[in-house]
């Protein structure tokens, strides 16, 4: 069973975003809100897959938390769950190497089609 950990601001798409993975079949490892958070967890829980949002909690923001996770763990597959369709940001998300760049509302057939 694929290990998930998802890294989300917002309550209620945390929840939400939950919900699909566990209906998918998938565990969820931990849910957090903060880059600082995620990395902690990352390392913590090794995940398989991280849904990252970009804008996050704290002073570390989610594209700077996955290539912080990258640098100390390779095999954890990254896919930025956003709202930010800035190109800026979508630019610097590429240099992480990610998996997949999807943009909320996250629907299930996403979900399913990516993870």
């Amino acid at each position: 069973m694929k290990r998930v950990l998802i890294v989300e601001d917002d309550l209620i798409i945390s929840l939400t975003t939950e919900k699909m993975v566990e209906k998918l079949g998938y565990q969820v490892v931990g849910s957090v809100t903060s880059g600082e958070e995620a990395v902690r967890a990352a390392q913590e829980n090794q995940p398989d897959v991280i849904l990252m949002d970009i804008r996050l909690n704290g002073s570390m923001d989610g594209i700077e938390a996955t290539q912080e996770i990258l640098n100390r763990m390779n095999n954890i597959r990254v896919i930025y769950v956003t709202g930010n369709t800035d190109q800026a940001y979508r630019e610097r998300a590429e240099k992480t190497g990610y998996e997949a760049y999807l943009i909320k509302p996250l629907r299930m057939e996403d979900l399913k089609s990516i993870i």
